[in-house]
């Protein structure tokens, strides 16, 4: 084999394994975007109009936060603890909130 079809292998070879990545990737992305589509309307039955907004707001300052609350909530809706009915009020929500941070909230003694 000369140098010229050995190095012709390599590129051949090279450009499979690009788009054998392309294609896992490309499967990644769907499969996120599914799962994020189902995590959508999972909290549209599960949330208010109001309570989608304040988790909203709650990304902007902290993205890892809002997704920590979205899977507690998603359990909760799974276990049958969260009735799906009727999205919880936002009052509801708040409480839940209130529950969540209550147990990471650091207290600081500042002492002179």
């Amino acid at each position: 084999m000369s140098d010229e079809e050995e190095l012709e292998a390599i590129r051949r070879r090279k450009l499979e394994q690009l788009k054998q990545q392309a294609v896992q990737q490309q499967l990644a992305e769907q499969q996120q975007q599914q799962f994020t589509n189902q995590k959508y309307q999972i909290m549209r039955k599960i949330l208010s109009q109001e309570g989608r907004q304040r988790l909203e707001n709650i990304r902007i300052v902290k993205p890892q936060f809002a997704e920590q609350i979205e899977l507690q909530l998603i359990q909760l809706f799974q276990s049958g603890r969260l009735r799906g009915a009727t999205p919880l009020p936002d009052k509801e929500f708040k409480r839940i909130l209130e529950k969540i941070t209550a147990g990471s909230k650091k207290e600081y003694n500042i002492k002179k």
